[in-house]
């Protein structure tokens, strides 16, 4: 089989007393959708921020593309090709397009700004990924919708060579269009080989985008499938019980398939 772009190996994250997760092993392909399933508090965005360089696991590892890795700082994790879309964006309304989508990594040119090249690679990136609801690369982000705030924030991991994008909550407070328009630059992520996990509430966007699920219950992983393999209802019963017809009790060991 392939190396995964990414494998987590029994990851556990502590704070205190508090046993956010415990014992995860989950791998995560290039170019496929994972989405990551549980009630609030089940350990997920507590993953993610491992990942992210904004926790440090208490134990466990993370290897990236076959490489065991610690990433300190989100930075550390952007350098590695780890994108995060949270759901708050991170994108500063009183800037344009351009300068959010090369915030911190500004081109210079004769030690200025190369306005040009910058404004012509956001556009392109954009254009790239089918974005044409934003009039102007030069408009402020803060005069922009949610739909369109979020295909800033993806192209920008786009233009920055991620090969990893986490997606916290991707279509919340999305209008019916604009979540179509998000969802379908998930899937292009997966297309051009992206890694990308998701994490949602919405199950139906969830088994719109996803290649797979992995359901967590109470910090620990109980489940990874194909979407084909699962059901709304199933993957509910697997969020709030840790079981369903399928799957051996939480305290067991998790079997990928």
């Amino acid at each position: 089989m392939d190396e995964p772009l990414l494998r987590l190996e029994h990851l556990s994250k502590n704070f205190g007393a508090v046993h956010a997760i415990t014992d995860v092993t989950l791998d995560i392909p290039a170019g496929q959708v994972t989405a990551l399933a549980g009630d609030n508090g089940a350990g997920k965005s507590v993953l993610i921020k491992c990942v992210a360089g904004i926790h440090r696991p208490s134990s466990g590892r993370i290897l990236w593309e076959g490489r065991q890795v610690d990433p300190r700082t989100p930075r550390e994790a952007a350098d590695l090709g780890i994108a995060t879309v949270y759901q708050d964006l991170a994108l500063c309304d009183n800037l344009d397009v351009v300068q959010n989508m090369f915030l911190g990594r500004e081109r210079l040119h004769h030690r200025l700004l190369d306005e040009d090249d910058m404004e012509g690679a956001a556009r392109e990136t954009l254009r790239g990924l089918g974005v044409t609801t934003i009039r102007s690369v030069r408009q402020p982000v803060g005069s922009l919708s949610g739909g369109q705030r979020q295909s800033v924030a993806i192209a920008k991991s786009v233009l920055w060579h991620a090969k990893l994008v986490i997606m916290d909550e991707p279509t919340a407070a999305l209008g019916t269009a604009q979540t179509e328009v998000v969802l379908d630059l998930i899937q292009q992520l997966a297309g051009r080989g992206i890694g990308v996990i998701v994490i949602s509430h919405n199950m139906n966007d969830v088994f719109r985008v996803a290649d797979r699920i992995a359901v967590f219950y109470l910090g620990r992983l109980v489940a990874v499938r194909p979407t084909t393999e699962l059901d709304i209802p199933s993957v509910v019963q697997l969020m709030t019980t840790g079981t369903d017809a399928h799957s051996s009790p939480v305290a067991a060991p998790v079997t990928q398939r």
